[in-house]
């Protein structure tokens, strides 16, 4: 259950509470996240606000709906909302694949280099 803040609109705070639920691994199994109705009951709030949850994660790329269907993670969902819940750490991931593709930069120029100069 959110504990509403009032700092945010109820659909962020469902949002990011699914978010961080979608990085915990909760939905794994099936893939698929609770119904508009289930998701009503258990954050207590309107199927407006629901949709709108939903709409957001749809936005950040982590869930497709398919209508008469259900609500489905992404192949990267997982990943993904754990970036969106710790942008710091996304960032630190970031930092060491840049220093690791500049690396790799520097080594295949010094091979071009010396391939020329044969």
């Amino acid at each position: 259950m959110v504990e509403w803040t009032g700092k945010q609109f109820a659909y962020q705070q469902v949002a990011d509470d699914l978010r961080r639920r979608i990085a915990d691994g909760e939905f794994a199994d099936t893939g698929q996240l609770p119904s508009y109705g289930d998701l009503q009951k258990a954050y207590g709030v309107t199927v407006t606000v629901a949709r709108a949850a939903i709409n957001q994660l749809k936005t950040d790329g982590l869930v497709v709906t398919h209508q008469g269907k259900g609500v489905f993670l992404t192949a990267d969902a997982d990943r993904s909302a754990a970036q969106l819940a710790d942008p710091v750490a996304a960032l630190a991931e970031l930092r060491e694949e840049v220093d690791r593709l500049r690396t790799e930069v520097g080594e295949l120029r010094q091979r071009v280099t010396t391939l020329e100069g044969n």
